[in-house]
């Protein structure tokens, strides 16, 4: 009985370390479209590392106010996992266009930096969709804030065909790969 006991405790241990060390440190995302393609294809996982931009604090219900310990600046041209600001449990995954202090510029429906305008506020971002414009980026939610960037992906963890079953359509040559 002891054993088992022990057996049970090591593993509630390790359980709750590994959703911890998830929930702070990593996450992976499952490409489910083909607006990142040709970077990306449906079926890859990518490593989010949620260090990258430093830890997000804070709470949605204002109890404690956002800052992000370990500060780093996000680069032009990163690969960023943000939520969605209409939909708080959908991630998206684009890449950052322009930073804060940037002037931008829009020609048709794209817009260009260096511009004429200078870009949204103080922590502000605009991220686009690397393949189609068809999908949900910055030219349709515009700016996007820095409390909403989770972190930069930085590996494609594996990836498989979700059109294919499980025994097939593994993609090995994917498997990680590091961006």
């Amino acid at each position: 009985m002891r054993k088992t006991a022990k057996f049970i405790l090591v593993l509630a241990v390790a359980l709750v370390l590994m959703l911890c060390f998830r929930a702070v440190a990593f996450t992976i995302c499952t490409v489910d479209g083909e607006a990142l393609a040709p970077m990306f294809c449906k079926g890859d996982r990518l490593l989010v590392n949620r260090w990258s931009y430093g830890l997000r604090v804070g709470s949605d219900d204002g109890l404690i106010g956002y800052t992000r310990i370990g500060r780093q600046t996000v680069n032009r041209g990163d690969i960023v996992a943000f939520e969605n600001p209409g939909n708080d449990d959908e991630v998206l995954i684009a890449q950052c266009q322009a930073l804060p202090g940037d002037t931008v510029q829009w020609k048709g429906r794209k817009m260009v930096v260096p511009g004429t305008v200078n870009c949204a506020g103080r922590d502000h971002y605009w991220m686009v969709a690397i393949g189609n414009d068809t999908t949900i980026d910055s030219n349709t939610l515009g700016f996007i804030s820095e409390e909403l960037l989770i972190g930069r992906v930085t590996t494609i963890v594996y990836s498989h065909d979700p059109d294919e079953p499980f025994w097939k359509g593994w993609r090995h040559e994917r498997t990680m790969q590091s961006l």
